[in-house]
């Protein structure tokens, strides 16, 4: 069941999955998704695992609290200080965090400037941002930008942005469910569209050489988005990091993967 929290100035949306006593997973989904883009039934599958699963969505996304489209006032320390109190919120002193695509960033933040809250590290179709490392492909720079007055176009827009980085594995169907209901839950959809882009990017006070805790990359060779060579990149930059290729899989964990992820995942958060 979902529930609201007040953490950190803000409400935050929240759903967790399992037995509060088994190891906490924090599942921290890219820029623009809301939780709901961590499919109800692959955190169900984490949690028949043993672990205790939460998803939730970040500032300007899905139910938690909305800004001006173009105008947030928040950086991304901001968003790793409302996970940690929202950990508060639960009672968990330590989660095993896994952050997709640009929250990589976040979880970045998490590591380093609050490592005494984080069991592990998944870095998930992410990136250390280094220049030098490949552009996204062309097919997902021609996608533009939607008629936010137009929601029909709205929905076609980010559909077809998830075919582009499906790298083969899309299902329309299930695409076009996920997108209506994420537009029906968010409080102001083209903020959740170009708010996180837009906020200001702050660093920790180290880099991916600083984190400690166990780290596991997880990355498709198929990404159009983040070629390979950004997750190799991270393992490279975190002593001791495992890499784990996902054979043809794109940017985004379509289903055929998850039961590759979860294995992997619980493999890695197993309590030391």
């Amino acid at each position: 069941m979902e529930n609201l929290y007040s953490v950190n100035g803000v409400e935050l949306c929240a759903e967790t999955y399992g037995d509060p006593l088994d190891p906490a997973v924090l599942l921290i989904h890219g820029a623009t998704a809301s939780m709901v883009w961590w499919d109800s039934r692959l955190c169900s599958e984490l949690a028949g695992r043993g672990r205790f699963v939460i998803r939730y969505d970040q500032r300007d996304t899905g139910r938690s609290t909305s800004y001006p489209p173009g105008a947030p006032t928040y950086a991304m320390s901001d968003l790793a200080a409302d996970a940690v109190d929202l950990l508060d919120a639960l009672g968990i002193e330590r989660a095993h965090v896994v952050a997709q695509s640009m929250s990589g960033g976040t979880a970045l933040v998490l590591g380093v400037d609050h490592s005494a809250r984080v069991a592990s590290l998944t870095f998930v179709s992410t990136s250390t941002g280094d220049e030098g490392l490949p552009p996204p492909s062309a097919d997902m720079t021609r996608l533009g930008t939607p008629d936010f007055n137009d929601p029909a176009a709205v929905e076609e827009y980010v559909v077809r942005s998830i075919e582009a980085e499906a790298a083969g594995h899309f299902d329309e169907a299930t695409a076009r469910a996920l997108v209506q209901r994420d537009m029906a839950r968010a409080r102001d959809y083209e903020a959740a569209l170009t708010n996180h882009y837009a906020m200001r990017f702050d660093g920790p006070r180290g880099g991916f050489g600083d984190l400690k805790m166990p780290v596991l990359v997880l990355h498709g060779d198929a990404d159009p988005l983040l070629p390979l060579p950004h997750g190799e990149a991270i393992r490279d930059a975190v002593p001791g990091a495992r890499l784990v290729v996902m054979r043809g899989m794109g940017h985004g964990l379509s289903e055929p993967y998850w039961e590759s992820f979860v294995d992997e995942l619980v493999k890695h958060t197993e309590e030391r």
